[in-house]
């Protein structure tokens, strides 16, 4: 099953994987002796850096704040371990909640990583369902249990399972209302998980209902976390409910060929009432001679997705604290751009659709306001109805909640105080930054030709 948090897919989270080699080899690796690039990777580079040199400041930015989200691990060994852990399993998540409060941020870490040690029991398929069952309803009542851990998972996550203690005891030192709050979201989702391991995704309703438990429940807790902490009012659960809903709907839809590939058993997510309106088993959308209904399942898909998008908006503006509006606001541009990506595109089933990583680091950099998710919206908005093929089953439906939601943002006011960094045609050239730019390729090339063998 799977958990519910955007991954991001310009690599995977902001890993190394994520940040361009340019921007690796400006960060630590100058080191002649360092031979991890050929020179045809540098003049990849190079070509990377002038097709769009204005993406190299965001991701410098971005590269400088995951390295100091890797060096605040708290010195307690319980907390050590969390926070190290943490990093493991989802660089992504680490970096994003250090803007957070001291407080707010354990809780939310701790919150991250149960839920975490719950999916990794329900993913493990060596465990028989007579032994698994228990554990997920009971895992609420496990994590106040100092001693107790369980192994399974694989390289990380069993390191996690195998000394679960540590986010235990790191639980039982959270205020009380931390602690009700993960405990009732936990005990909530084992029991859906728990349920779901014998029940297929047969209709939109099971759908949705399956996404509340594994995301859905993720932002009620959240909400519930950040109330706790007294810097929120406690959001309705349906919008709650739609955030996590809008990013796990995200996910299933771009993850379609890593679900339907996965071994020993394909995990299939989406709901046969719409794929079946276009093949007779969901793995045939991948076939090449399928590829015209595959697409248009895939534009359902995203259809079903977009009615999420007005309750987010609400949810958003209702927050009034930066942090907590950074930490929320960053994943949900990132679906809409996701989508935005996945809409009409065949490549979902054929290989991994990345949104740019320059247009990933702008809406990390850049996304501090409410004018700016709405401009976001607005402009991915855009890049989706202009994807719309008037021929697609699908496209009167698409078109009505495309266009619902540019209004809400044309509505709000805002659109003229935004930056147009979403939608860029042209590159736009800083005097400036470009000398930056090939002083440090001057610099690279140096280091390079320096570490050639001598003939």
């Amino acid at each position: 099953m799977r958990f519910g948090e955007l991954k991001i897919r310009a690599g995977e989270g902001y890993s190394q994987q994520f940040i361009p080699r340019y921007y690796c080899l400006t960060t630590g690796l100058l080191d002649p002796h360092n031979s991890a690039f050929s020179n045809s990777e540098v003049m990849g580079t190079v070509r990377a850096i002038l097709q769009h040199p204005d993406d190299f400041y965001p991701l410098l930015k971005l590269k400088m704040a995951v390295a100091q989200a890797e060096k605040q691990i708290p010195p307690e060994p319980h907390w050590g371990f969390c926070y190290s852990m943490l990093h493991k399993v989802s660089r992504s998540f680490a970096l994003v909640i250090q803007q957070l409060g001291s407080d707010l941020r354990n809780a939310v870490c701790i919150f991250y990583l149960i839920l975490r040690a719950l999916d990794t029991v329900e993913d493990d398929m060596s465990i028989s369902t007579d032994v698994k069952v228990p554990i997920l309803i009971a895992f609420h009542q496990h994590i106040y249990e100092q001693n107790w851990h369980f192994s399974c998972g694989t390289k990380e996550y069993k390191v996690l399972m195998d000394q679960f203690q540590h986010v235990s005891t790191a639980f039982l030192e959270l205020g009380r209302g931390y602690q009700e709050a993960i405990e009732d979201i936990t005990k909530q989702m084992g029991a859906g998980m728990a349920k779901f391991i014998s029940k297929e995704v047969e209709t939109i309703d099971d759908y949705d209902e399956y996404c509340h438990y594994v995301a859905g429940l993720v932002g009620l807790g959240l909400s519930k976390l950040f109330h706790a902490s007294g810097s929120e009012d406690l959001a309705p659960d349906n919008l709650s409910n739609s955030m996590g809903l809008f990013l796990q709907k995200t996910n299933i839809i771009r993850d379609y060929l890593e679900d339907i590939n996965e071994i020993p058993k394909s995990r299939m997510f989406w709901p046969r009432e719409i794929w079946s309106k276009y093949v007779n088993k969901l793995e045939e959308l991948k076939d090449k001679e399928n590829s015209e209904k595959a697409v248009q399942c895939l534009n359902d898909m995203v259809t079903n997705a977009l009615i999420h998008m007005d309750d987010c908006l609400k949810y958003m503006s209702a927050l009034q604290d930066l942090a907590i509006f950074r930490f929320c606001a960053i994943p949900q541009v990132m679906a809409i751009g996701t989508l935005a990506s996945c809409y009409n595109n065949v490549q979902v089933f054929q290989g991994v659709v990345k949104m740019g990583r320059g247009i990933t680091a702008r809406v990390i950099d850049r996304t501090k306001t409410m004018s700016d998710v709405y401009g976001a919206f607005f402009d991915f908005c855009c890049l989706l109805k202009s994807k719309v093929d008037e021929n697609d089953p699908n496209a009167a439906k698409t078109l009505s909640r495309i266009e619902a939601i540019q209004k809400v943002c044309r509505d709000s006011g805002t659109l003229g105080k935004r930056n147009l960094y979403i939608l860029r045609h042209e590159p736009q050239y800083n005097p400036i930054l470009m000398v930056v730019i090939f002083v440090i390729l001057a610099i690279i090339f140096a280091r390079l030709s320096a570490s050639r063998p001598q003939n």
